[in-house]
């Protein structure tokens, strides 16, 4: 497994970079990057189950399925993937959904002087290395976006 790193500024404080991350609609649009129809089902509560989702070939919903195992608002979250969602049931016993188990996916948070410094680490299977090393910054970039509009619209 490899473990990719991504570091992108926010022009925008670190509560509204938090929540403009995890809140479910502009959670559907930064993560487009990744796959059209991208979501989550679940909480975002430390030791709950979360399901990241998006629409396959055939319209079910795949993806992977993951425990927040630490939640602390506005400056860390860290989730454990468990598997895999195939047809919208979740798989943790195939192969491919083993390729999967363990990986950690962690996103750091800080701010100083109304700049957010948002970190992500991911572990990923060596398949998904070149894509998510292209998706990860569009996805990062299009996140600040919202976050930077959120914070003028503040002011």
């Amino acid at each position: 497994m490899d473990k990719l790193h991504f570091t992108i500024r926010v022009d925008a404080p670190v509560h509204t970079v938090w929540t403009t991350m995890l809140d479910e609609s502009t959670y559907r649009d930064w993560t487009r990057a990744f796959r059209e129809g991208s979501h989550y089902v679940g909480s975002w509560a430390e030791g709950s189950t979360i399901r990241f989702l998006a629409p396959g070939e055939d319209a079910a919903h795949n993806g992977l399925v993951a425990t927040v195992v630490e939640n602390r608002p506005d400056e860390f979250i860290s989730l454990e993937i468990h598997g895999a969602v195939s047809r919208g049931i979740d798989d943790t016993t195939s192969a491919h959904a083993r390729r999967f188990a363990g990986a950690h996916e962690d996103y750091s948070f800080s701010e100083s002087d109304g700049v957010t410094t948002l970190v992500v680490a991911v572990d990923t299977d060596e398949e998904f290395t070149a894509l998510f090393a292209a998706d990860w910054p569009r996805a990062l970039a299009r996140l600040a976006e919202h976050a930077e509009e959120r914070a003028a619209t503040a002011d």
